[in-house]
């Protein structure tokens, strides 16, 4: 493509949302985190190492009955409340800046549990009702 001769409307999008297709077999709850499997679509998370993080699911979709890419979810980005992890898999001040790793659609940790989970995103803050996960 050739440099511009002249002026061009640039489209733009937020990056707060986006709408992505769920893995067939797959129930998404609203609030949950989600992630994209290998194949590319949307399933709650859990405990795998093949998972990329997604974000926050905006509302529930039910695809348990449908194929790959039957259905949609919106999904949000941004930095949401998740459950800590227990014993040594909790997460602490110490650890904000660290990645943390999905231990399921609610849940993260502060370690892989020895190379068993992925990364759920950046954290950000911790307070006594959870983590507050960055998801990008």
């Amino acid at each position: 493509m050739a440099a511009l001769t002249k002026d061009r409307n640039t489209v733009a999008r937020s990056g707060d949302t986006r709408t992505l297709p769920v893995g067939g077999g797959s129930k998404i709850f609203a609030g949950s985190m989600a992630a994209l499997n290998a194949a590319g679509f949307l399933v709650p998370f859990a405990t795998a190492t093949t998972l990329k993080s997604a974000g926050r699911a905006e509302e529930q979709v039910d695809n348990v009955a449908g194929a790959d890419g039957d259905v949609s979810c919106r999904i949000a980005t941004g930095i949401f409340r998740f459950g800590n992890s227990a014993s040594g898999d909790l997460i602490t001040k110490a650890d904000i800046g660290a990645d943390c790793y999905g231990v399921d659609d609610q849940t993260v940790a502060k370690t892989s549990g020895s190379n068993t989970r992925s990364v759920a995103g950046k954290i950000f803050d911790v307070d006594a009702d959870g983590v507050w996960v960055r998801i990008i």
